[in-house]
């Protein structure tokens, strides 16, 4: 159904929608357990994400968890709702717990491999790419540095 707002405006609207999350976390202090995803190529190249809304950085791609819905088919729908992306032998990194405006949160980290090329929706996406491990994108998200350093501490 939003498919059929027009792409500008629904950037527009993501763009109001963000910033009211944010007013909403620090009145209430309450938020959802999230979910982050490390998808590598065959070649393993990692996909990092920049959104439409907020900082202009790049992202895991990641979301919130839905009421009833496990974090592992979380971070599926979320892959690929942003990248269109299909993953396959997703697996539990580890948890982070952080701050998000005012309120505490607790993230799942997960990794796998896709075979597909991303797709940025140009609505909530608009650059979706994999990267050599060694030369990610400029700027990357504080979120995303713990994320990547949390992720190779587990490789070695």
């Amino acid at each position: 159904m939003l498919h059929l707002i027009p792409a500008p405006l629904h950037r527009f609207a993501l763009k109001i929608g963000y910033k009211l999350q944010q007013r909403l976390r620090r009145t209430t202090g309450r938020t959802r357990d999230g979910v982050s995803v490390i998808a590598k190529d065959l070649g393993g190249q990692i996909l990092v994400i920049r959104h439409s809304y907020g900082p202009q950085a790049w992202y895991f791609p990641g979301g919130g968890v839905r009421s009833g819905e496990s974090p592992e088919d979380a971070a599926r729908r979320e892959l690929f709702e942003e990248t269109g992306c299909e993953i396959e032998g997703l697996k539990l990194v580890g948890l982070v717990e952080e701050t998000l405006s005012g309120a505490t949160a607790k993230g799942h980290l997960f990794e796998g491999v896709v075979h597909d090329m991303p797709e940025a929706d140009g609505r909530e996406v608009v650059e979706a790419r994999f990267f050599p491990t060694h030369s990610l994108p400029e700027p990357l998200a504080d979120s995303t540095r713990l994320r990547l350093k949390m992720w190779q501490d587990r490789k070695s």
